[in-house]
This record gives C-alpha cells, sequence and structure tokens, in this order.
C-alpha cells in the first residue's frame, strides 16, 4: 500500500515513525513546502519529495494521501487529494469551519473515497464499553457530562508556527484553541460518549474563552453544549497549569458516574478498579477499509456534531484576557495557580467558570487592560445577602478603587445593587434596621442568583438574575448591563439594572431611613471605596463634603482622593455617601420615603473611574463626555 504524506514536520513527524513500524506500507511520496531534511526519512526509503500534492499522488499511484498540515489547509488539501483519486487521512480538527467540513464531506461521498479523521480516542474500544455500561443502567439515567484537561505549556508552545493561537491568519480562520486542537480529542471523546456525533445532534453551545498568554486564541475555556437529546456537555481545559493531568471524560448518572481516562483508554465506574482497553490504529484502519472494505473507524461525517461545536467557538467573541495578577510568571510557561482544581470542578459540577464564582471569568477590558473583574457567585454565608458584584475595580494606571467584605462591614461588596428591604427581604446584608429597636439580626436575608450571559464581550456583559430568599420562590427578576468605555482621562462604568416583579402584587423598597434611622437611606447601586484611601473628600457642581452631598439630588457626585476619583452620574434618586465612617457612595431609592413599584423598576449609574485627584472642571467635563 503506497501512501504519501503532506507535512513532514511538527505532528507529521509522528507519522514518519508509525510508517517505519507498519510492514506493509510504503511511503511513496513527501509533500511539503518546507525543505525536508534526509535524516526526517531515515529508513523510509527514498520518497519522492515535492510541494505539488496531487502531482505527487498521481506519481507514485498512492492510494491514500495522509494530511498532517495546518488546519486551515485540511479542506483545499484533501479535495486535491479525492481530485487525484487518493483516500484520506487528515489530522484533527476536520477543518476550520463548518462550511469546509460539508466540503470535504461532500467530495468524499462524489468521489467515492473514505475520509478518516485522526480524532485516534475515537479508535479505542473504551467508548463503546462506556456507551455499554450506560445503556446497561449501570449509573442510571445520565445528568450531564463533564470534561475536564489540564497541561502546561512553554510560551515556545505559542510561537511554533505563525497559525499557533491565531483565530485568523491574513483573513483565513485557524481557530487554533486549546478546546480545538490540543483538547479537540476531549470533545470529541464526550460527544461520542453521548452518541451525539453527526450533524444536528447539537442544538446549543455556550463558550467561556480566555488567554493568560498574549495570544489571540484561548488558552484556558470552558464550554457547554446543550444537545438535542437534552444532555449537557461541559468541557473545561487549560494550557496553564502546573503540571500535568491525564484529561478525562465524565458521565454523571442518577445512580453513579464514569470516568473515561481517554489517553490511557481506562474506565472507571464511581471508585470501583480501572480497567484498560485497546486502541486500533487509525492509518493501519483506513489501509484495511481500503484493502477489505473494512468499517472506518473515524469516518468524516462522525466528527459532524463536533464541528457544529468548532463553528460555535469559530464564531463566539474573542477570548477574553485574564490579568497577570491570576498568573504564576516565574516559569517558561504561564501558569494560573489552582486552575486544575477549577477545571475539575467544572467537570464535577457541570458548571462553566463564571457559574463558579472565578472573578477572572468576567473581566471588563478598556483598550486591551483589565480594569475589573466581576464575580457571579461566592461562599459568602446568608448573612451577607450573597451577590454578584465588581471586584477588583482598577483605574487604568492599576490601582484598585473597590473593596469587598471591609472589617467595617464585612457584607459590603464592591460595586453592585444591595437593597436592605425589598418586600420584606434584607437583599444589602448584614443587620436589619427595625423601627423602634434599632438594628437586629434576622432571618430575612435574600441572594441575588445568577441565571446567565446572554451577552459577554471583552466591555462588558448582560447578565439574567433573580432575587430570592433561599427555599421561597423567585420576587424579582432582574436584567443587568455592565459596560466599560474608554474617556479621556481614565475610563467609564455603564451599570444598568432593570428589576421585573415576578409577585402578583406592588413590591415595596424600604431603606432603614424609612423606618426611622436618620440619613440611612442607603439601597439600590452601592460602590464601596477602600477604606485608609488619603485625602478622602466628597463634592459635586455646588457642594462640597460629605454633610452636604449626602442625600442632594445633583446629576452628578465625585469621591476623590490623592490616588484616585470616581465621579458617579445619574437622574433618578438622592445620594447616599459616606467619607468619615468609610468611603462609599450610592444611589437611595428609598432615601425617606419607601419606594412601590409594580412590573418594573429600572436605573442606570454611569461612573468615572480616574487615576489621581480631579479638580471639579475635570470631573464636569467627564460627566459631560460619558454622557455625549
Amino acid at each position: 500500500m503506497r501512501v504519501v504524506l503532506a507535512g513532514a514536520h511538527g505532528f507529521g513527524s509522528h507519522y514518519l515513525d508509525r510508517l517505519r513500524r507498519m510492514p506493509g506500507i510504503e511511503l511513496a511520496g513527501v509533500c511539503d513546502v518546507r525543505p525536508v531534511a534526509p535524516e526526517l526519512l531515515d529508513g523510509l526509503g527514498e520518497p519522492e519529495v515535492s510541494a505539488d500534492l496531487p502531482g505527487l499522488i498521481k506519481r507514485t499511484g498512492a492510494e491514500i494521501a495522509i494530511l498532517a498540515t495546518p488546519i486551515p489547509t485540511h479542506a483545499d488539501l484533501a479535495l486535491a487529494a479525492f481530485g487525484a483519486g487518493a483516500h484520506v487521512l487528515v489530522e484533527k480538527p476536520t477543518a476550520a469551519t463548518l462550511r469546509d467540513f460539508e466540503r470535504m464531506r461532500a467530495a468524499a461521498d462524489a468521489a467515492g473515497l473514505a475520509c478518516q479523521v485522526g480524532f485516534q480516542s475515537l479508535a479505542s474500544a473504551a467508548v463503546p464499553a462506556v456507551r455499554e455500561l450506560v445503556a446497561s443502567g449501570a449509573v442510571g439515567r445520565v445528568t450531564g457530562i463533564g470534561v475536564a484537561g489540564s497541561w502546561p505549556r512553554p510560551a515556545a508552545y505559542f510561537t511554533r508556527s505563525p497559525w499557533a493561537g491565531r483565530r485568523v491568519l491574513d483573513g483565513v480562520d485557524v481557530v487554533d484553541g486549546a478546546l480545538t486542537n490540543p483538547f479537540a480529542h476531549a470533545l470529541a471523546t464526550a460527544l461520542a460518549v453521548a452518541g451525539a456525533e453527526e450533524r444536528g445532534a447539537v442544538s446549543s453551545v455556550t463558550a467561556e474563552l480566555f488567554h493568560a498568554n498574549p495570544i489571540e486564541s484561548d488558552d484556558t475555556s470552558a464550554i457547554r453544549i446543550d444537545l438535542t437529546s437534552g444532555v449537557p456537555v461541559v468541557a473545561a481545559v487549560t494550557l496553564c497549569a502546573a503540571t500535568r493531568d491525564e484529561p478525562y471524560v465524565l458521565v454523571h448518572g442518577t445512580k453513579g458516574r464514569v470516568r473515561l481516562t481517554y489517553t490511557t483508554d481506562q474506565v472507571q465506574v464511581d471508585d470501583g478498579p480501572a480497567r484498560s482497553y485497546e486502541r486500533a490504529d487509525l492509518l493501519a484502519n483506513l489501509v484495511e477499509h481500503v484493502r477489505s472494505g473494512a468499517e472506518l473507524l473515524v469516518p468524516v461525517h462522525r466528527t459532524g456534531a463536533f464541528m457544529e461545536v468548532m463553528e460555535a467557538i469559530r464564531l463566539a467573541p474573542d477570548p477574553l484576557p485574564i490579568d497577570d495578577a491570576h498568573q504564576d510568571l516565574s516559569g517558561e510557561g504561564r501558569v494560573l495557580p489552582g486552575i486544575a482544581g477549577v477545571v475539575d470542578a467544572c467537570a464535577d459540577r457541570l458548571a462553566l467558570f463564571s457559574e463558579l464564582g472565578v472573578s477572572w471569568a468576567t473581566p471588563l477590558t478598556v483598550s486591551g487592560t483589565v480594569v475589573a473583574e466581576y464575580t457571579t457567585v461566592s461562599d459568602l454565608p446568608l448573612e451577607a445577602a450573597p451577590r454578584p458584584f465588581l471586584h477588583p475595580v482598577r483605574t487604568l494606571g492599576g490601582t484598585v478603587v473597590t473593596e469587598v467584605r471591609p472589617d467595617d462591614h464585612p457584607h459590603h461588596l464592591g460595586a453592585g445593587v444591595a437593597v436592605t428591604d425589598l418586600g420584606g427581604r434584607n437583599f444589602w446584608g448584614g443587620r436589619t434596621y427595625v423601627r423602634d429597636r434599632g438594628p437586629a439580626w434576622l432571618d430575612d436575608h435574600g441572594t441575588q442568583r445568577h441565571l446567565s450571559f446572554p451577552v459577554r464581550e471583552s466591555s462588558g456583559f448582560a447578565e439574567r438574575l433573580v432575587w430570592e430568599r433561599p427555599g421561597e420562590q423567585p420576587i424579582v427578576r432582574e436584567e443587568r448591563t455592565v459596560r466599560a468605555a474608554p474617556l479621556s482621562r481614565g475610563w467609564a462604568l455603564d451599570f444598568a439594572f432593570t428589576l421585573h416583579n415576578l409577585t402578583d402584587r406592588p413590591l415595596t423598597v424600604r431603606s432603614s431611613a424609612t423606618k426611622g434611622r436618620a440619613g440611612a437611606g442607603y439601597g439600590g447601586f452601592f460602590w464601596r471605596a477602600p477604606a485608609g484611601s488619603p485625602g478622602l473628600h466628597a463634592f459635586t457642581a455646588a457642594e462640597d463634603g460629605e454633610a452636604r452631598v449626602h442625600g442632594s439630588r445633583a446629576p452628578w457626585l465625585a469621591l476623590a482622593s490623592d490616588d484616585w476619583t470616581l465621579v458617579f452620574a445619574q437622574d433618578d434618586d438622592p445620594w447616599f455617601v459616606r467619607v468619615a465612617e468609610y468611603p462609599g457612595v450610592g444611589t437611595a431609592l428609598a432615601w425617606d420615603t419607601p419606594l412601590e413599584f409594580g412590573p418594573v423598576l429600572a436605573r442606570r449609574v454611569a461612573v468615572v473611574v480616574a487615576d489621581g485627584r480631579l479638580t471639579r472642571e475635570e470631573a464636569a467635563g467627564l460627566v459631560a463626555e460619558l454622557r455625549s
């Protein structure tokens, strides 16, 4: 059996090693655009070397073309091989785009030739063994499939070729990322275990793509694949681990779990012993298919569902950066401390990074700089009224201007929305003020629970939440949008929230002031600034000092220190201001009178975040800029 190899360098060298060990197969030609050193071909005879793949196939009479070339070349080279009359073994992933996949599939069918895809893990007997376990009811009804993979990679990995770490190169889709290249086997194996391999098996994809390295593509990512069968697949992977862990697929069932470590072909049910399975060779399988008609193990159509996922990743927003503050930069490659545990938790809980409350999973960037991070889930006690919040928020110069859980008020959480009393529930945290009694610890705390991010971009996001007390029906559904944008000095945060009343009656917002505590009208958007900031001073366009601006209805209000200035702008509510006791600014939905609303309550606040101390004129100018 005569074969030609396209791509002798990189992964192609592995095929050269395999061909040396496969009797009855002759390497008739090597196709490469770069010179091929003679020592690469030692022990393989004298194959013809040419950059012309179809000509090489025809001249050598090769029956099989192996394609170990960059991702964006797969489709055109496969079509060229089919046109020259050769069967194809193409490395994974099948192609860069779904359109190219369809071109390859249609061309193979039209030519009556085989197209095998190099997802080697799908040639393992472990995959059908897991499917048989599931079908037998060994773990009950399948509730989801998790995938985890943690590998280290040196910086050189991302510069090994012009297309490494790229999503697009010279206008051509590359889609080289952690999920689509090194861990492509993980996705394909999970889909195979789920019995969801061909086109139409995927109903939707939610991707959270990130990069710690200075690259265009993702090196740390999580993805949720909703299958038409109703089973979710959640995969989390990283190339920024401290050490290598063997990646695995975890089948969740109502009665137990099955773990498939696909790199070692081992299957384990719950805590029982691991059983090893044999793996076939895809090239040998293709040769046997050509010789005797043996069934292909990974025909191109078997990768249709994988390509639907890859297409969703290709079309997803560009990966978001992970700030250097979360990284260990002391070695040859970037390391995210603890990332292996996070990846494992995603597979274990079938949760995305953002759903685990990982702060770097929802960054806001301005001109490529991470200026804020958003936490959706935390391990706070109920009495802190757990809720999503922004922290740390930074100036462009890197100064942190928020604080979380300070000693003076442990329920203060950066920047977000908090209400002391909504429908009789405390969504602020801490003690509840009781008329004629004062602050008291009551069992009345609620939570703001993150549901989803309909939109996630580098500059911001849209979020859906519900406000509820655990064990009770939600009383409010919230739609929140958060955006960051550059200004001539500093940057601006745009924070809007809309509360939809889920009860059958009007809801009432109360503050401590409405219950008798004078001046304590807090409740709404709230920003806790760092205690101990030097030279704190609050002012508006017309007034100076905490006593004069507290409770005012000025269109904007500034809180300035020697190191930073925050300028808040809104049109609806009085300002709640603290400087002497602690630094904080908020809007007062119910300043001294309860606020009742029916179906909807909507508010919007903009905040200028600047380095240094702004003058009144500078603050006013930036407010005019963000409102223009």
